[in-house]
């Protein structure tokens, strides 16, 4: 069983962090409210808009001009403001009355990106480097927030650092999951299979398609700049190829953590437990056509899945990805003529399909078969599909075909 909590924590801030920390929130409060502004009049189309990836799309280049925050504070700015702006567009379906969000408290959100917490301090990124903090806790130790924070079964998850009278609190975010939990071991597991590749960056089992277009397009025009600024050669030019640099990364990383969060719900949404992807020890040689900027995507989408999936009670594993490509998902024959680029048509029963979502279901059949194996015989397992699901035995419902593949 999983425990929530929030511990209210004082901060002992220096005094040359202070003036740091005062700039940082005044930044974040600028990010917000820009967002606010744009996601509230909508996009030139007349509509609110409530999309987090819109938004940072549109937001995410201008922001980091204007400001000095990071590119995780400016993401946690924007996606402050639209969910301020979906509650507003929820009150005006009810009816009520409402006006365009505004952010006026000092305040910024924190995750472990970018803060670091510890039992006794905090160490934050602000406009000028990291800033660490020490807490002011009450001596009794059965008072809180000391109850949580010496209690090393409890571990933060993310916070809120805000100014009230001149003190710096941060609202911290806890979680304390009961080991003993009878359910952890015994329950009937689902596991979302997920293939990488370079057209689609990701494919789950359940028929999802994640394009590449974004990322592709964007690789090859950061690309563009950096070759164009290098024909210069002179210290401007290497400074300018620098801050393209920054730009691709925040860009990119704003987009994985969007395909990430997308996985996450798709597996809350089929009650998943796991979500399988292959072993990315040797992508590059699996996926030859891979760039250094995909074969980076790959392993940190994987890591953005691992910590996020945990916070919803499910585990992002790995398996071999040795055929998953030219194994039939649904008869088991596997030959290296199965599969003809994207398409997938089984020589032995005639199976038809796209074929990195039928490498997809491979991938979360694999990691059935492993725990089915294992010594101490593991839980039911099953792969989430677009329809049904598939079983260790291969009994499972009738397959889609590509043309109920939802593609986003």
């Amino acid at each position: 069983m999983e425990y929530r909590r929030t511990a209210v924590i004082k901060l002992d801030v220096p005094q040359d962090a202070d003036a740091s920390l005062r700039e940082t929130v005044g930044q974040f409060k600028h990010c917000a409210n820009t967002a606010s502004e744009w996601c509230w009049h909508g996009s030139g189309d007349g509509y609110h808009v409530t999309s987090k990836a819109k938004a940072e799309r549109a937001l995410y280049d201008q922001l980091r001009d204007e400001t000095n925050l990071t590119a995780n504070l400016v993401q946690k700015g924007v996606r402050r403001a639209v969910e301020a702006v979906k509650s507003g567009v929820a009150r005006l379906k009810r009816g009520e009355r409402t006006s365009q969000p505004y952010f006026s408290a000092d305040s910024a959100v924190y995750d472990k990106r970018s803060a670091t917490f510890h039992r006794d301090h905090v160490s934050l990124s602000t406009v000028n480097g990291r800033v660490e903090c020490d807490y002011t806790l009450p001596d009794d130790p059965e008072r809180h927030p000391r109850t949580y924070l010496e209690d090393e079964d409890y571990e933060f998850r993310m916070a809120n650092l805000q100014r009230r009278d001149g003190e710096w609190f941060l609202h911290a975010s806890m979680r304390k999951i009961e080991a003993d939990d009878p359910e952890l071991d015994t329950e009937h597991r689902t596991v979302l299979g997920v293939d990488l590749g370079v057209n689609n960056i990701a494919v789950a089992s359940t028929g999802t398609f994640w394009s590449a277009d974004e990322f592709n397009h964007w690789r090859r025009e950061y690309e563009k700049r950096r070759g164009s600024l290098q024909q210069h050669g002179t210290r401007a030019a290497h400074e300018a190829i620098e801050g393209v640099g920054r730009k691709e990364y925040g860009r990119f990383e704003i987009y994985l953590h969007g395909v990430a969060n997308e996985l996450i719900e798709e597996a809350v949404e089929y009650g998943c437990s796991h979500i399988v992807f292959e072993d990315l020890t040797h992508i590059r040689e699996n996926i030859p056509q891979a760039t250094w900027q995909h074969v980076w995507a790959f392993r940190r989408l994987f890591q953005y899945v691992e910590y996020k999936a945990a916070e919803h009670g499910v585990e992002a594993v790995q398996v071999l990805p040795n055929h998953t490509s030219q194994r039939c998902s649904t008869c088991g024959c596997t030959h290296e003529d199965n599969r003809d680029g994207e398409h997938f048509e089984c020589l032995k029963c005639g199976y038809q399909n796209h074929a990195d979502y039928n490498a997809a279901k491979n991938i979360g059949f694999r990691y059935l078969r492993r725990r089915q194996n294992a010594a101490d015989g593991g839980a039911p397992v099953d792969v989430a599909l677009n329809r049904g699901m598939l079983n260790v035995s291969g009994e499972y419902a009738p397959p889609a075909t590509t043309d109920g593949v939802r593609k986003t």
